[in-house]
This record gives C-alpha cells, sequence and structure tokens, in this order.
C-alpha cells in the first residue's frame, strides 16, 4: 500500500496527484467518482456508466437546445465517433 499526500484548497478543492491520475488512466476534465463502502472508507476510482440514462446529468447542461445535427457535428469534431464506435446517431 502506498499513502501519497495532498492538499485541500480553501475552496474544497484538491490536486490528485501525478501518479494517481497516471494510475486512473485520467485526462483533463475527466470525472472521478468518490465511493464511501460500508465500513465508511472512501475510494477514488473512474466512473463507468453502463447505460444511457445513467449518463443523466453527467455532462452538465446545454446553454441553448441543439439539432441533432449540432450535435453528430460536436461528436465528429470532437473524434467521439471513433472512440465510442458511433458511425450514425438516430434522434
Amino acid at each position: 500500500m502506498k499513502e501519497i499526500i495532498s492538499t485541500i484548497t480553501s475552496k474544497g478543492q484538491v490536486t490528485i496527484p501525478a501518479e494517481v491520475r497516471k494510475h486512473l488512466g485520467l485526462k483533463k476534465r475527466e470525472k472521478i467518482a468518490f465511493v464511501i463502502d460500508e465500513e465508511g472508507d472512501v475510494h477514488l476510482k473512474t466512473p463507468h456508466y453502463p447505460t444511457l440514462a445513467a449518463l443523466r446529468g453527467a455532462a452538465g447542461s446545454l446553454p441553448h437546445p441543439m439539432s441533432w445535427e449540432d450535435i453528430e457535428q460536436v461528436v465528429e469534431d470532437e473524434g467521439l465517433d471513433k472512440v465510442a464506435g458511433v458511425t450514425r446517431l438516430e434522434p
């Protein structure tokens, strides 16, 4: 077991040490989950979304409504279609 120390700022923020980010495979803007188990121990992990419904709220909200064409363009621009294996989104 290895203990790595980090400091909580006055705003309640914590910098995740580079070694931990590397171990979890975290990149900028990715989400992390704090899990409290039955014994009260807290674990840090990368969240997994098994269903589309589980993603609700994970990405935040849009400043304005988007058409399916706009959404498809964002997916293509961000390269998400290649990551997710999506060839075409259906409304």
